[in-house]
């Protein structure tokens, strides 16, 4: 597990992998970690739809238990729904005049469900396109000529099953969204059910754009959460799979986490 390693390296005290719609590798990041010392928590990115649009939530701290076999009972339909439309994105390349192997794409992946970050990579193998940026501006975003939309988890349905397998949630990458209003109409609708974090502190995001996420994390009373969205070559502007904390902030997701 090199992000985890990596992670070590750096002296990472709390650590969460949050690949998305899985948890598979939560085991051999714990195997990593743990003897340094660092807190490692169960968890996962969860890719939801809402305002017609993918939304993306922190499921952080998940434990074991009945609510959680139920959580992968979710998770075990939405990856069969993923492999197929992995074979439906190699088709509709093929009928754009590009062919891929969606077998070599699968096992590329090491046991994870192949996504469009995968498809974008092999676009970049092949030599069609010079980055997986491009392979996305080009083929693969929401709409494109290669896209296939897939069934989403509704952000309610999300945190039922988040919050009874005990975990806490934060809303991922807010910008995503594009639209301030409906960053803060999702937490007006849903922070009764669990949606209690905002990405305040993300990889990506400079001093000005994490002021406006802790501005509203102080208006709605929020926990302003961290992460560094680090996917290797899928994130060139994102060097190193940590984020670093005032103590303040840091002891403020402990206690929220309950750790």
């Amino acid at each position: 597990m090199d992000v985890a390693r990596w992670a070590a390296s750096r002296g990472v005290r709390l650590f969460c992998l949050t690949d998305h719609d899985t948890h598979d590798g939560y085991r051999a990041t714990h195997e990593v970690l743990s003897p340094s010392g660092c807190q490692v928590l169960r968890g996962l990115e969860l890719s939801c739809r809402e305002y017609d649009r993918t939304i993306h939530l922190l499921i952080l701290g998940l434990r074991e238990g009945a609510g959680l076999v139920a959580f992968d009972d979710r998770l075990t339909r939405v990856a069969e729904q993923r492999r197929k439309r992995l074979r439906a994105i190699c088709e509709r390349l093929r009928s754009l005049g590009i062919v891929l192997d969606e077998d070599a794409i699968a096992i590329r992946t090491h046991g994870k469900t192949a996504g469009r970050p995968d498809v974008a990579r092999a676009l970049v193998d092949a030599g069609i396109c010079t980055s997986p940026q491009e392979a996305f501006t080009r083929f693969l975003h929401d709409g494109g000529p290669a896209d296939v939309p897939i069934e989403r988890i509704g952000v309610e349905e999300g945190l039922v099953l988040a919050r009874a397998a005990g975990a806490r949630v934060s809303l991922a990458h807010p910008h995503t969204l594009r639209e301030f209003f409906l960053v803060r109409d999702l937490f007006i609708r849903f922070r009764h059910l669990g949606l209690e974090g905002i990405e305040a502190l993300y990889g990506r995001y400079g001093a000005a754009e994490s002021s406006v996420w802790l501005r509203l994390a102080r208006e709605l009373d929020l926990v302003p959460t961290a992460g560094s969205d680090f996917h290797g070559e899928m994130s060139p502007d994102v060097s190193q799979p940590v984020v670093e904390l005032p103590d303040a902030q840091a002891q403020r997701i402990l206690d929220w986490l309950a750790l």
